[in-house]
């Protein structure tokens, strides 16, 4: 059966038209994880794994922002102890 034409278009009902785009978009999906290796029945846990990979890798980024500022207000604390201590004399050797 031909689809009926009008002015050089195809017309057809909505409902056929959406089963076609679903079946492609399916299909289109199905085909890109396949390519990128996401296929068959592991295919949701090795997902999971990979989420599960990028919240560690953020939490490790984030720790190391933390640690990173900790040490330099550390270092900052200790340099202004160390000039207190010079600038009131604590540390003067016995004469």
């Amino acid at each position: 059966m031909t689809p009926p034409r009008s002015d050089g278009y195809v017309r057809m009902p909505d409902h056929e038209f959406e089963a076609i785009l679903t079946r492609a978009a399916e299909e289109g999906a199905r085909r890109a994880l396949s390519d990128v290796g996401l296929d068959g029945d592991e295919a949701a846990l090795d997902i999971r794994d990979l989420r599960s990979l990028v919240d560690c890798i953020r939490l490790v980024r984030r720790t190391a922002m933390q640690t990173a500022v900790r040490m330099i207000t550390t270092g900052v604390m200790l340099a202004l102890l160390a000039g207190i201590a010079i600038k009131l004399k604590i540390f003067r050797g016995s004469p």
